[in-house]
């Protein structure tokens, strides 16, 4: 009875004199906490070997030699695990109200069925062979404070609390966990199921990671990933460095929301997977490298959202995405930079081939830019930096791409030879760009810097977006050869619907076609800078209602065609309503239709080619200009002609049978020596085609080559200034809708 009473006298004195509200039991790795006004009583075995505690209705028996000591302390609802190799300490003040905790070695298994909030459980130190698992009915505070645990034969941290789990990664810390590449069986739960141990660190319920602290996580296991939850993820701060994963980097399967902290995966899978929901990253700075076959740097099948945040991935296996969703991916904010250098994949489909390709961002609905600063830089074969199953929308932010993959022949799944080539823009639906910057470089063989099943869309009137697109690629042989050969070609922008240019600044350089639509192309502002192509603008239907347009070609500048080969009118119509339009074709026609031209505002510049059968202007219908000003040179052959007779305003055709050397001047003056006209051709010259209000019916008029003027010269056009030192070559007299004249 000697130990109980004096066990007795110091709970009395402790209580009295400090007015402490808990003992504390410490025993050989072991403390436990309990109200002292709950302890009833404290007696021994007969042999004293065996100490019992009476708590409220618990009688809590320990080995009397294992008590280390008493002590008395405040209340606390902090719980602290201390791995020490092959043992763990514990500290558990609320061991008497619901909270156990259960060591095997460094095997630690807590269960909570307490009825309070927010406690706070400890974890330091290391183990090579421990892990840590709670249970719990109420939301908790996971606190690592520098802790390293490798299980080699499940989780190292596997939470199976249906409450929300807040892990703090204390400042400063230094944490590790690691797993094996073979798990053992997990356990079977209440529900008669296996409990689920999907990855290194594990969640049942909401996990969210705060705290300027470091957490590396190695992940062995040849099916789980390294950081994985059945809720959602979210990180708010700390160091994440996950150096290896065999599957996901972070998986979450009702979403993931990354607000800040510093994220870097290296992963066998994808990097970042929102599983059945989506991503919101909104700050941090994150690095992903991928590098198996079809796997993603961020994906989720719901959506992917971008509002903040420095994001980095690489993309180096076959068919990978850098981003991928079954919705929407929209980038708000942020600066996101993508290199993928994976390449296509030939998949078996019916009688031939299907290609899967790399794809910096895929989207199976669309993809939405509004202010990131997004860098593409994709080099594999048939490589997609920004491809949608629906639309692409850029509304504002800077987007750069260089595209160098190279695209190849193959057998679509129809059995009928085709290629698949490499693009920087990619979209079943439509594309609709009214803001931002987008700058593209396509150098593979094929490549293309804008592909769309539908329409295409720049500018809205009000905004100015600033696109800079170069293709550089050569084409690929498809089928037959001579004429009959079928090439896909290296265009900027291709588009089987309509084309839409509103406002903004273009500037293309072309290996091949600088803006091509199977449809119509309609163009009301802006300013379109085609500095390199071979044919510049063609569609069946072009429409000019404004804004500046700058061609260079080596065929054709403007060519409105349906595609048929021939002379016969094919009903093609290539209008000009308003604007200014310059025009030049090295060795095809400045302006071409297969059907008819309609000329009724605006100003028309055209450097035609030197040298026949091309010409300045070839229409295979009617010619027809109704107002504003048009100077075209050219060749002197069969082809050459005028506007006709259907024109509300005045023409003439001046032809030359020896031609005139480039660069001298055209000058034109009316009967009282004033300045009609002043041009400068850039090619040599034997044909000249003029309509302008300036010219009337019955009026005489003079030409003159060479001189000199001192207008403002404009693309060849000279304006104001005088004209003078030309040599007088012809005085005609306008004497129908089109005068031809030999000079």
């Amino acid at each position: 009875m000697r130990h109980i009473k004096l066990l007795l006298i110091m709970i009395t004195v402790a209580t009295s004199l400090s007015a402490q509200e808990k003992l504390f039991i410490h025993t050989e790795g072991r403390t436990n906490g309990a109200y002292i006004a709950q302890v009833d009583s404290i007696y021994f075995s007969p042999d004293r070997t065996t100490t019992y505690f009476k708590i409220s209705d618990t009688v809590a028996a320990y080995t009397t030699a294992y008590i280390d000591s008493l002590t008395f302390g405040d209340n606390s609802s902090d719980i602290y695990i201390i791995y020490k190799n092959d043992k763990v300490e514990v500290i558990n003040p609320l061991a008497f109200e619901g909270v156990d905790v259960y060591a095997d070695g460094c095997h630690v298994t807590i269960r909570s069925v307490i009825d309070l909030q927010d406690i706070n459980y400890h974890l330091s130190g290391s183990s090579p062979d421990g892990f840590f698992k709670i249970y719990s009915e109420k939301r908790y505070n996971l606190l690592l404070e520098g802790v390293s645990l490798h299980n080699p034969a499940g989780p190292a941290i596997n939470i199976q609390s249906s409450k929300k789990s807040t892990v703090t990664l204390q400042d400063g810390s230094d944490n590790e966990i690691s797993d094996g590449e073979q798990y053992a069986d997990a356990p079977v739960g209440s529900n008669g199921k296996k409990e689920d141990q999907k990855a290194t660190f594990f969640s049942e319920a909401k996990l969210v990671f705060t705290g300027n602290g470091n957490l590396a996580v190695t992940s062995l296991g040849n099916d789980q990933h390294a950081i994985a939850g059945d809720d959602e993820i979210e990180i708010s701060s700390g160091n994440i460095t996950i150096a290896r994963s065999v599957k996901d980097g972070i998986h979450a399967k009702d979403g993931l929301t990354i607000n800040g902290g510093v994220i870097r995966i290296t992963s066998g899978g994808d990097g970042i997977d929102g599983d059945e929901a989506y991503v919101n990253i909104n700050g941090g700075s994150i690095d992903i490298s991928v590098g198996s076959a079809d796997v993603k740097g961020i994906a989720a099948d719901s959506i992917i959202n971008v509002a903040g945040g420095d994001i980095t991935l690489s993309v180096t296996g076959d068919q990978s995405k850098g981003f991928s969703c079954d919705r929407s991916v929209n980038l708000s904010g942020g600066s996101v930079s993508i290199t993928n250098s994976g390449n296509a994949v030939l998949e078996a489909s019916g009688s031939g081939f299907d290609p899967s390709y790399c794809t910096a961002i895929k989207a199976d609905q669309a993809v939405n830019i509004s202010g990131t600063t997004l860098i593409i830089t994709t080099t594999g074969k048939g490589g997609k930096s920004i491809s949608s199953d629906g639309d692409i929308v850029l509304t504002a932010g800077a987007v750069t791409i260089t595209n160098s993959g190279s695209g190849e022949k193959y057998t679509n799944e129809d059995g009928v030879a085709d290629a698949y080539v490499a693009t920087c823009l990619s979209a079943d639906g439509n594309i609709l760009i009214t803001g931002g910057t987008l700058i593209t470089a396509s150098n593979g063989a094929g490549g293309k810097a804008i592909k769309a099943d539908g329409a295409v869309t720049i500018g809205d009137g009000l905004g100015s977006p600033v696109l800079n697109l170069s293709t550089s690629g050569s084409k690929i042989l498809v089928s037959g050869s001579g004429n009959n050969a079928e090439y896909a070609e290296a265009k900027a922008v291709s588009v089987d619907g309509e084309i839409v240019i509103k406002s903004g600044t273009i500037q293309i350089s072309s290996a091949d076609d600088g803006i091509k639509s199977d449809s119509r192309i309609t163009i009301d502002g802006g300013s379109v800078h085609i500095t390199k192509s071979v044919e510049g603008i063609e569609a069946p239907f072009i429409t000019i209602n404004g804004g500046e347009i700058i061609v260079n070609a080596s065929d054709d500048a403007l060519n409105a065609t349906h595609g048929n080969e021939g002379e016969g009118d094919d009903g093609s119509i290539l209008r000009i309503n308003d604007g200014t339009v310059v025009l030049s074709a090295s060795g095809g026609d400045g302006l071409d239709s297969n059907g008819s031209l309609e000329i009724n505002g605006g100003t028309t510049i055209v450097h035609g080619p030197p040298s026949s059968p091309e010409v300045g202007i070839d229409v295979n219908g009617s010619i027809t200009v109704n107002g504003g000003i048009l100077i075209a040179s050219g060749t002197n052959s069969n082809m050459t002609e005028g506007p006709g007779n259907a024109s509300a305003q005045y023409s003439f055709l001046a032809r030359n049978n020896s031609g005139i050397a480039a660069n001298t001047l055209f000058h034109v003056a009316d009967a009282g020596g004033n300045g009609v006209v002043t041009f400068q051709p850039e090619r040599k010259y034997y044909s000249i085609i003029f309509s302008s209000s300036a010219l009337v019916a019955g009026g005489s008029y003079s030409i003159y080559t060479g001189g000199t003027s001192t207008g403002t010269n404009y693309h060849g056009l000279y304006t104001g200034g005088t004209y003078s030192g030309g040599t007088l070559k012809k005085t005609f007299t306008i004497n129908g809708k089109l005068t031809n004249v030999s000079f």
